[in-house]
């Protein structure tokens, strides 16, 4: 297993308040890491430090063993490909023109995209069942399918790793399936992948390893059988959450409903 994206003793505050504590966290190639917590545990926060976006108030993170600060930008954005929850462009680009942005990196501002960019952003836009929306002004599809143009972005970007906050926002019940299956594809072919969630059954059917954040520290880690138990249901959204074993060998959730 290769080094990855790792964090040690993380710490940030915002304004006075301390949103992360002492967090550890690893990311290799070939695993789809899923990160599950309530709202304002701090996932968000932690993936824009995984990724140098924000600086943390101790601790550090490292890139295949270098820190990111002594990576250089060009080289990171190859690397790692981050999908934000909300993303709103000043300008109408079309489908096409946001996922070609993801050929950044590859040759810079002022090259034209080469015919290896074209067949990049082709493949993205296939494999994400989005070709016939590709001249459509992105501004004018719907949220699920922007969604889908940032995941597509990424691909096309050809990052070795992904970074996605609530990826399944917006998607239909389709494309949320077809989304988590295109990550452990992704892994599959050797990609990382960490990725932020509030559901529980996509953990399930997705993660190789779940990360229990609450209250700006990691409580919890490991296979997602280990993991997804009443007693941490309870704890992350103050309900009963029943675990079922399906027919097809998948985890389905049962929550009892207060009166």
């Amino acid at each position: 297993m290769t080094a990855g994206l790792v964090a040690q003793g993380l710490h940030f505050a915002y304004r006075g308040r301390e949103v992360l504590r002492g967090v550890d966290l690893r990311v290799a190639e070939g695993e789809v890491v899923s990160l599950l917590g309530a709202n304002g545990a701090g996932k968000s926060t932690l993936l824009r430090l995984m990724l140098g976006l924000l600086r943390p108030t101790r601790g550090g993170v490292c890139w295949q063993g270098q820190p990111l600060q002594c990576v250089a930008r060009r080289e990171l954005a190859r690397a790692l490909a981050y999908v934000p929850q909300v993303h709103v462009l000043p300008f109408p680009f079309t489908v096409q023109q946001v996922v070609m942005l993801g050929r950044l990196p590859h040759g810079g501002l002022m090259r034209s995209p080469a015919s290896a960019d074209h067949a990049a952003v082709e493949a993205a836009l296939n494999r994400l069942g989005m070709a016939a929306l590709a001249t459509r002004p992105y501004t004018e599809v719907s949220g699920g399918e922007r969604q889908l143009t940032l995941i597509a972005r990424a691909l096309a970007q050809g990052a070795r790793l992904l970074v996605l906050d609530e990826p399944a926002t917006g998607l239909d019940y389709g494309h949320q399936m077809r989304l988590l299956a295109l990550l452990k594809s992704l892994a599959a072919e050797g990609h990382g992948v960490l990725k932020s969630s509030h559901h529980p059954e996509h953990v399930a059917l997705s993660a190789t390893r779940v990360v229990v954040l609450e209250q700006g520290q990691i409580t919890a880690q490991g296979s997602p059988e280990a993991v997804l138990t009443p007693a941490i249901m309870r704890s992350l959204y103050g309900i009963a959450v029943v675990p079922h074993r399906m027919p097809d060998g998948s985890l389905a959730f049962m929550p009892e409903l207060p009166c």
